[in-house]
């Protein structure tokens, strides 16, 4: 249910640095996926490490799934849109997420998941990001938790922007998930024609918003669909204003850089390559959970 609540303030607008054209691959089983954040922007965009957007009504693009395969050293957040797909892990976590459901996984030390769509048809479309974690907490137990639809946070300001607090804060509206290190913002955020929506930023911390429907204005630039706007980080802006002229839905996404080293080989992520070359054997010797 939707709270109204009154606007937050941005006097010192960030502007766009940069936008970015999502590249057109495949993961897992074959599933056709755009990955709009990938390796080469992790530095820029400390602590996230990879954003895939996934969309498509034919089962060829998707049935295949992800099936069992292992990460360490990150956390994974998983966001449907539209769709069902199934969860299990070699921690023992088992979850089903939905239409508009979050699944938060935290790799640490190691896991091997798989993630199966549970539908024949239909459309599928979401999201997974990957977010660091810091080099104390590399090795901590693997963690895991199903949110559905109804237990994300979402309020709809006064010009008609609804926002869904997937973690974070937004307008005192506190997010499913808070975490101390990284400090993530994950906002969902559906526009109507002619509204703004103002969000107050750390000054400090890397931020981003990808468009997947309609289109925005960010200061200057447009940002049309399926485009990734990087935030100029500048030491005297205090957040972002995002606007609207017809319907647009938009994640924006900020966090806490960790400035630390990253090491990355698939799907682990640590801060060296002795400690990438032990995950292998780890997971070759089968340690992982």
């Amino acid at each position: 249910m939707s709270t109204v609540l009154a606007s937050s303030t941005v006097t010192r607008p960030r502007a766009v640095e940069r936008l970015v054209h999502g590249i057109a691959t495949s993961d897992g089983a074959g599933v056709k996926l755009t990955r709009v954040l990938s390796q080469p922007l992790q530095r820029r965009l400390d602590p996230f490490l990879m954003l895939d957007s996934f969309r498509s009504d034919d089962p060829n693009d998707y049935g295949a799934g992800f099936p069992d395969h292992p990460h360490r050293g990150f956390e994974t957040v998983t966001y449907m849109i539209a769709g069902r797909m199934r969860h299990r892990d070699s921690a023992g976590h088992e979850g089903l997420l939905s239409n508009g459901g979050v699944q938060w996984m935290t790799a640490g030390r190691g896991v091997i998941h798989s993630e199966m769509p549970e539908q024949e048809d239909g459309l599928m479309e979401g999201f997974q990001l990957w977010l660091n974690l810091p080099a104390q907490d590399k090795m901590c137990e693997p963690w895991y938790r199903d949110f559905q639809a109804d237990e994300i946070p979402q309020f709809t300001t006064p010009q008609g922007v609804t926002a869904r607090v997937i973690a974070g804060s937004s307008h005192g509206v506190a997010g499913a998930m808070q975490r101390e290190h990284t400090e993530p913002l994950y906002l969902d955020l559906h526009f109507v024609p002619g509204s703004r929506f103002e969000q107050p930023l750390p000054a400090g911390h890397n931020a981003f918003v990808y468009v997947y429907a309609g289109q925005l204005r960010i200061g200057a630039t447009e940002v049309p669909r399926q485009r990734m706007a990087i935030l100029a980080n500048a030491p005297d802006a205090d957040g972002v204003v995002l606007e609207a002229q017809e319907p647009a839905r938009a994640l924006l996404i900020a966090g806490r850089p960790l400035n630390e080293p990253i090491a990355q080989y698939g799907p682990f992520v640590m801060n060296s390559h002795e400690e990438i070359f032990q995950a292998v054997e780890d997971f070759r010797a089968g340690r992982f959970a």
